[in-house]
């Protein structure tokens, strides 16, 4: 009963205490720089809505198109880029690998990709059962060429006359053996 009472409470004081934390610790989505990239272009959108907002690259040239920074023929050598309006400004370290002649994959795909290759997968271990099966009772063409009958028993070992067994009546022999203590 307790339970059900507190509930829209912590739900309330959830709903006033995530904004404020977040804002806090700076996890709101508008201090997050935004790349995109395609072949060699990277695009790099600034956290700040407003105009007038000023790119700074180290030793680089670009396009800029508002919030946005263009970077062609970006050769995936790291950068320093901060973009600031006012007396805000935000950095940002751009280690991003390009390539020229690549393809981009989207999600559906790679799950074909992924689908299609656990199809031929399936498909051969099938075929491999299939003909496996009617071999399981053919003797194999190669290898061992005699033939094989019904298991024979082995003969007796030689004995050895080193070690030779004791009995009755023959206890003198081996007499003079006595457990040693240590």
């Amino acid at each position: 009963m307790r339970l059900e009472r507190s509930l829209p409470l912590l739900g309330l004081l959830l709903c006033a205490v995530f904004p404020l934390v977040s804002f806090l610790i700076g996890l709101s989505s508008q201090e997050e720089f935004l790349v995109d990239i395609s072949g060699t272009t990277v695009t790099i959108t600034c956290p700040f809505e407003d105009e007038g907002i000023r790119w700074d690259l180290s030793g680089r040239t670009g396009d800029t198109e508002e919030r946005r920074f263009i970077m062609r023929d970006h050769d995936s050598t790291p950068a320093n880029l901060s973009c600031s309006l006012g007396n805000k400004k935000r950095e940002l370290y751009l280690n991003a690998r390009v390539c020229a002649n690549c393809e981009e994959l989207d999600a559906l795909m790679v799950a074909g990709i992924i689908t299609a290759d656990l199809l031929v997968t399936l498909g051969v271990l099938i075929l491999v059962y299939y003909f496996s099966k009617g071999r399981k009772g053919r003797a194999s063409s190669g290898g061992d060429s005699r033939p094989r009958g019904p298991k024979m028993q082995r003969p007796p070992p030689v004995p050895n006359l080193d070690y030779e067994p004791i009995r009755k009546g023959q206890r003198e022999v081996y007499a003079g053996l006595e457990p040693r203590g240590f």
